[in-house]
């Protein structure tokens, strides 16, 4: 039961977190579903991450969605670099 409210956390904190990465990153957003899905996506990476570091901090709901800011901000730069160079090269 625990796991999966960890993963439902991780889920409503990294679609937020998405949301707010759309309005920092202007200009390379995917659109309010793709950042909130990028959020997410974001938002299990770094809890994966930080999970084989064994660095436990994403105890509360603030430091989750720091962190799940920081992997969508990431990953949004990753995948408008991705989707720049792509689109040069047509």
């Amino acid at each position: 039961m625990q796991l999966f409210l960890d993963i439902l956390g991780t889920l409503v904190v990294g679609g937020v977190a998405g949301w707010l990465a759309g309005y920092f990153m202007k200009g390379s957003g995917f659109g309010l579903i793709g950042n909130i899905i990028l959020g997410m996506i974001g938002g299990f990476i770094v809890s994966w991450l930080l999970s084989l570091l064994n660095i436990g901090f994403i105890s509360g709901p603030i430091t989750r969605l720091i962190a799940s800011f920081l992997g969508a901000v990431v990953l949004l730069f990753i995948v408008g670099l991705i989707r720049r160079s792509t689109s040069e090269k047509a």
